[in-house]
């Protein structure tokens, strides 16, 4: 078992990834593109990971360089390192072959896109695809139907029904949770859901939210959600990373985020979420824009949106700052924020709950 050196709040926590100054860099007409910016952090085995952030902020780059799936023209260095169960030889991700990796991606993780539909070729019924993926891993056909029916039940589907239908004739709910069968198929320890609710409306997203909570115990999965909605990851993810500018600028437990955010980035999200129960004029937009990657911007990369901003945070990048129990966050002002930027709807919540 591979234990976290982190910082954690257990430090005989079993890690399945180990991602150390990781990076993804493209080359363009105006100088080097880096969409993600030597990123540290450590995933726990059989735990939900959330990934929030603006778009653009370098979630998906960092969960496709988790599998070394980044397109050419990109580059990824850094290490990246799998750890299997049950004390299997660690792997380093990126220094796989194509056909380790070919192996690796399905068998060891899997993904789940965003948008079924672009998934499936319409022309082949969803049994073939299931079939297709089987024979290509030369897997026991027969026998990898029968889970197949067997996950697709799990997900509360009509296997017959949808492995005899071509993708166009299910519903983008039923099409989404196909994927995520046709995922699970080769038995993979990880699954990386790369904003695979966007397309949905608002009772399918927490539908599969729901299902997904279900499957990660069936199956004993670590699953990494990536999103630009974090209520979504509310009831979902046991701890959240939140990415700014294609790096990690807070991490943490999800009650700790949601509750007790350290960075200014963190509760700017976090009071630019809408929420019913409270009035409109509380829910505030990030002022500003992000920032663009091929620009070095010196010193915390928040600083020109930040509203507690000052000399300092220009001379100096701010180290991951340890809170305690797991929560680390990059702000020289850690200690002030939650004076400084206060977060109406939480902190609603907490005097609800406590008057229960």
């Amino acid at each position: 078992m591979r234990t976290s050196n982190q910082n954690d709040s257990d430090p005989d926590q079993d890690v399945v990834f180990e991602v150390r100054d990781l990076e993804v860099t493209f080359g363009t007409n105006r100088g080097e593109s880096r969409v993600v910016r030597n990123v540290d952090f450590d995933i726990y085995r059989n735990e939900t990971l959330g990934m929030v952030g603006e778009s653009g902020s370098g979630k998906s780059m960092t969960s496709s360089a988790l599998m070394n799936a980044v397109v050419s023209p990109g580059e990824t260095s850094g290490e990246v390192t799998y750890y299997p169960p049950d004390g299997g030889e660690p792997i380093s991700v990126l220094d796989l072959d194509e056909e380790e990796l070919r192996k690796f991606r399905w068998g060891e993780v899997a993904m789940v896109f965003q948008g079924a539909m672009s998934s499936f070729n319409p022309v082949k019924k969803v049994r073939g695809h299931f079939r297709e993926t089987l024979e290509d891993h030369n897997r026991d056909v027969e026998a990898g139907l029968e889970r197949a029916h067997q996950i697709l039940g799990d997900l509360y589907l009509d296997p017959d029904r949808v492995l005899d239908s071509y993708p166009y004739e299910l519903s983008g709910g039923m099409k989404q949770r196909a994927l995520v069968a046709l995922a699970l198929i080769l038995e993979p320890e990880v699954l990386v859901m790369d904003e695979p609710t966007a397309a949905l409306d608002l009772l399918m997203q927490r539908s599969i939210v729901s299902l997904l909570k279900e499957l990660k115990e069936e199956y004993e999965l670590t699953i990494i959600f990536i999103t630009h909605d974090l209520p979504l990851l509310t009831k979902l993810a046991d701890r959240l990373v939140v990415m700014y500018a294609f790096d990690i600028v807070e991490v943490g437990s999800t009650e700790e985020i949601l509750y007790d955010a350290a960075h200014p980035y963190t509760r700017s999200l976090l009071n630019a979420t809408p929420d019913l129960n409270a009035p409109i004029e509380e829910m505030q937009s990030i002022s500003g824009s992000k920032p663009d990657p091929v620009t070095n911007i010196p010193g915390c990369s928040y600083r020109p949106r930040c509203p507690m901003a000052d000399e300092s945070c220009a001379e100096a990048e701010p180290p991951m700052a340890d809170r305690g129990d797991g929560h680390r966050t990059a702000c020289f002002y850690h200690d002030d924020v939650s004076d400084e930027i206060p977060i109406p709807a939480m902190e609603a919540a907490e005097k609800g709950g406590e008057s229960e």
